[in-house]
């Protein structure tokens, strides 16, 4: 909108009715103390002012609105009928106007100058509205930065503080652990003694009651033996479990000797059942010897021992290596991981106790049907995890079990 300022009603007329011939928007003054009133309460995009004026002249009028932070900006044209002497021009430039006019004006050129102007305050405004807006973006920018580092100090805070107290808790855990190996150790070692007692005096009695022909003694006897040489064994594999976790050193090793060994141990009782084992060779490997021996002395054990009735016990054991540790990993020539599988013909078990085999003095049948202390399994779990690998089986009742690990090639 454009404010017209004259005291003469004809020319604010005439002037008023050119610019809304060209549809511009305009308001009208009749004098300076008009003027400022209305400039205070609406937007100008140009002000037309006439400089001879009763009471405040034009000149007055734009030193007051230029002092105005509203209206500083608004351009002024001057329109008057004073001299065009270089005085009245500097004078009108320096009160605050952006041009001067003289009467009587040309229309075309004032309608250009007006047109002109009205433009340049239009970008201006447009401008000052992008650079407020530019201005409250970047001081929020500069808040929520502000909030952020705020935020990321507390999080950086908080995170050193769990990580403190983790870092206790975990020695205190360790210490914990350490403290319940060694008891479990302690207990197992001062268990087997008195127990090697209950072993020997009952074989001397067992050997006197054969002297004398007293079937029943006997028959009690041998029920103690058997009985304490299942506690022995139960200690025994205790005492193994409880030693899983101390520290070892991985060595590379050629696990087929391990194996080998395993058999060679087992000899009697593969050759009392007339066990076939099949070895595929498998690729050497960074493992924990002794461990690795009692996790192949574990499975071949349980493979002769859940054996059918109506079939000789076969085992195989083969090997090949694959990309990833995972069940279902590719095999790769030159993979750093090693799948090895061990199957059996035996009895088998149902698949719905897979998430319970691995699980200590888990047992899925009863003691008088299959001896064992229901370690066995848990502690292959606890070797593959000590070796950072993976373990699970897959089984049909009567027809077998396989045993599948995946476990790295180097530590």
């Amino acid at each position: 909108m454009i404010l017209i300022v004259d005291d003469r009603p004809e020319n604010i007329f005439s002037l008023k009715s050119l610019l809304e011939l060209h549809r511009f928007s305009v308001d009208t003054a009749m004098s300076g103390d008009e003027a400022l009133k209305k400039i205070l309460k609406n937007d100008y995009a140009l002000i037309i002012l006439d400089v001879q004026m009763p009471v405040m002249d034009g000149f007055e009028v734009a030193e007051a609105i230029s002092g105005y932070s509203k209206s500083k900006d608004i351009p002024i044209i001057f329109l008057t009928a004073l001299s065009t002497e270089k005085k009245f021009i500097t004078k009108g430039y320096s009160s605050g106007g952006a041009d001067y006019v003289t009467k009587p004006y040309d229309a075309d050129l004032l309608l250009l100058k007006v047109k002109t102007f009205y433009r340049i305050h239009e970008q201006t405004s447009e401008l000052n509205r992008i650079q407020d807006e530019l201005r409250k973006e970047i001081e929020s920018r500069k808040r929520a930065e502000a909030d952020l580092l705020v935020l990321n100090q507390l999080l950086e805070q908080k995170v050193e503080d769990r990580t403190d107290d983790l870092k206790k808790t975990n020695t205190l855990l360790e210490k914990k652990n350490e403290e319940l190996q060694q008891f479990a150790y302690i207990c197992s070692h001062d268990l087997k003694e008195p127990l090697r007692k209950i072993q020997v005096f009952s074989n001397i009695v067992k050997e006197r009651a054969s002297l004398k022909e007293d079937s029943d003694s006997s028959a009690f006897i041998e029920r103690i033996i058997h009985a304490s040489q299942r506690m022995s064994n139960l200690i025994n594999d205790v005492l193994n479990y409880s030693t899983l976790d101390r520290k070892s050193n991985f060595v590379l090793t050629d696990v087929n000797q391990i194996i080998k060994g395993v058999v060679s141990d087992l000899y009697v009782v593969i050759t009392e059942t007339g066990t076939k084992i099949e070895l595929v060779p498998l690729p050497e490997m960074e493992v924990v010897p002794v461990q690795m021996q009692q996790l192949f002395n574990n499975l071949i054990s349980n493979a002769i021992k859940f054996a059918r009735l109506d079939a000789k016990p076969e085992i195989r054991i083969e090997a090949y290596r694959v990309a990833d540790c995972s069940f279902d990993a590719a095999k790769d020539g030159e993979g750093k991981f090693c799948r090895i599988t061990v199957t059996d013909n035996g009895i088998g078990f149902d698949v719905s106790y897979l998430d319970k085999i691995f699980t200590i003095f888990q047992r899925l049948h009863a003691a008088s049907e299959f001896e064992g202390t229901g370690i066995g399994l848990a502690v292959v779990k606890k070797i593959v995890d000590t070796h950072h690998g993976v373990i699970t089986a897959s089984s049909v009742v009567g027809k077998g079990s396989s045993f599948l690990m995946v476990l790295p090639i180097k530590h």
